[in-house]
């Protein structure tokens, strides 16, 4: 097959993935009078924002007394204080103007009696700075996520947005003085490849979850952003942090929402005991995810776990009126019973912790720009380069992510990085940077490679065994041989994916070499993962080490004098490197550092 002849596609912007962050960032630039091109591997409702179903936060303040500062505090203390402070003061500030823009936008938000927008309390968020939980998730049932992506698509749509719907980007394009030119994609149903040539190019492809065996991630969520910035020299931010949301379907790995416990769900064990109340006495099951993950595994492993293996432990709302399960949480009982068996007005939901969300990513300040160390500067934008969204560390989750803060970072970050794009082109020259002459080489190179080898590595095999080495070496709680020994395993499953051979070597709708693609993305961010993981010597958030247990001297296993840290990876040499935390917000005083307890 050849790759001589490339088309070139001229815009202002292209945007890499078309998801709550990607569609918020495209009508800011089309709205802006822009010429914007939004590559997507599915048709944009499609995209994984759509299973998001808790809601989105926001200190509306509809149905008790709330204020952004409170917000503020309790995703700092979600974060475990590893959360930059400046760019939380942004969001939460922020989170009101946006959740009542994309209200005007079409959202159909549930209404109190009032007509305002309905908001139930969700884990880790609370009233008063810690006193009680607070209703604060902005929700439209248990189907969030799948309305505002309807709604963002929508006002693209009105826009004139131009999308390219099922290509894949494969690598970013930089000329010699580090500026980003746009990327080379493929188009999946003819298999031709092209370049988009860009002012601007904004990352919005979501995270990685699929580097586990077992995941609330779309099959499409490979880590495809992640793999294209580490191949072009931009280094990961803190990818040690992983969550697990406590709640997956047990078996399937399907998520239950937060909103389950945010509207009474209870968590119990095999004895019938809601046993989160010895775990966090104040906040129960609405602790946050890192916590509740924790205390169900724990269970499980002392053999207080239900079923005939004693594996998962139950979710009951069989106490509340069933008008309420059919209004506020329809959709996950259709998941309960289509996937577990359960109709939960009837009996308790079977429930396991499954991977569910990369707190780490491309390093990013609160503006969107994507960010690398300089010399003595830690956070130098790089010109031409964007990121929003789960793919983007601005670091406002830090440790660990607060539930529905997902969707309001969607909508904050990709806001603000469409806004930086609109004043950053404004001093930009009026032509495009020409293209280097070297392009398109290394997405030729990898192109080639696969279309040649034959009698190689088996794609599905190399990626199973990527995902049992995660799964296994770098999961809920993580021990010191077995990351250990999960560096050595992920660098040599690193050498079979080099390998990695297809059978089908046709051009059109060849899924094959999609999958291939991606795969060569997962290693990437698996590889980022492990090693980031088996050198912070603390425990912190999501982060849970055996050798770094609670003491009086370290509560919960925290260094701070040593780790209180972002990590970079870098591909070249796998080296990690590292920048301090911005303990100072904007405008508000610093959020002093405390154990952290619910």
């Amino acid at each position: 097959m050849s790759y001589s002849n490339i088309a070139v596609r001229k815009f202002d912007a292209v945007i890499v993935g078309a998801g709550g962050a990607g569609l918020r960032a495209a009508i800011q630039l089309s709205e802006s009078g822009l010429k914007v091109a939004v590559l997507s591997k599915v048709f944009p409702t499609r995209s994984h924002t759509v299973a998001a179903q808790g809601g989105v936060s926001a200190s509306l303040g509809n149905s008790e007394p709330d204020h952004w500062t409170w917000h503020m505090y309790d995703t700092v203390k979600g974060s475990d204080w590893l959360g930059d402070q400046d760019a939380i003061e942004f969001m939460c500030r922020k989170a009101p103007e946006v959740v009542v823009e994309l209200e005007h936008f079409g959202m159909p938000f549930d209404r109190t009696d009032e007509g305002k927008i309905y908001q139930r309390p969700f884990g880790g968020h609370m009233s008063n700075f810690g006193e009680k939980p607070v209703r604060r998730a902005c929700a439209a049932a248990d189907r969030t996520g799948h309305a505002m992506l309807h709604a963002l698509y929508q006002r693209n749509v009105r826009a004139r947005t131009q999308f390219f719907v099922e290509w894949m980007a494969l690598d970013l394009i930089r000329d010699a003085d580090g500026h980003v030119l746009g990327v080379s994609a493929l188009e999946m149903e003819t298999g031709e490849v092209s370049i988009f040539h860009a002012k601007a190019t904004i990352f919005a492809t979501g995270g990685a979850g699929r580097i586990f065996a077992s995941s609330t991630n779309a099959f499409i969520n490979t880590g495809d952003g992640l793999g294209m910035a580490a191949r072009a020299g931009i280094p990961l931010e803190d990818m040690e942090f992983w969550q697990f949301h406590p709640t997956g379907v047990a078996g399937a790995g399907v998520l239950i929402t937060e909103g389950v416990r945010g509207e009474g769900g209870i968590l119990r064990n095999s004895s019938g005991e809601r046993f989160m109340e010895r775990y966090a006495p104040n906040a129960k099951d609405l602790a946050s995810r890192d916590v509740v993950s924790r205390a169900m595994v724990t269970e499980i492993n002392e053999g207080r776990g239900c079923g005939p293996n004693k594996d998962f432990v139950l979710l009951d709302i069989t106490h509340l009126p069933p008008e309420t399960i059919m209004k506020r949480l329809p959709g996950i009982r259709e998941i309960s019973i289509q996937f577990a068996g359960v109709d939960p007005i009837k009996a308790p939901i079977p429930v396991v912790p499954t991977c569910h969300y990369q707190m780490g990513g491309i390093p990013t300040n609160y503006k969107g720009q994507v960010v690398v160390p300089v010399g003595d500067n830690m956070s130098v934008p790089v010109p031409g380069f964007y990121a929003a969204g789960e793919c983007a560390c601005a670091s406002v989750h830090g440790a660990n992510r607060l539930g529905t803060n997902s969707l309001l970072d969607l909508l904050v970050f990709g806001k603000a990085s469409g806004e930086a794009v609109v004043e950053d082109l404004k001093q930009m020259p009026v032509e495009h940077r020409p293209l280097p002459a070297d392009a398109i080489d290394r997405t030729r190179e990898r192109l080639e490679r696969l279309d040649a080898r034959t009698g190689g590595e088996s794609e599905h095999a190399t990626r199973l065994a990527l995902q049992r080495v995660m799964q296994t070496h770098c999961g809920v709680f993580r021990f010191k041989d077995k990351l250990a020994e999960g560096v050595e395993e992920i660098l040599e499953v690193e050498k079979r994916v080099a390998q990695v051979s297809i059978g089908d070597k046709s051009k059109v709708w060849n899924t094959a070499r999609v999958e291939a693609l991606e795969l060569e993305n997962l290693i990437e961010v698996a590889k980022a993962t492990m090693i980031s993981a088996n050198a912070r010597l603390e425990s912190r958030g999501a982060h849970v080490r055996d050798d770094a247990p609670d003491t009086a001297e370290r509560p919960n296993g925290r260094n701070d004098s040593e780790w209180l840290k972002h990590t970079l990876w870098n591909r070249a040499d796998n080296a990690l490197s590292y920048k301090p935390v911005t303990l100072e917000p904007l405008t508000v005083e610093t959020i002093a550092l405390k154990t952290r307890t619910y």
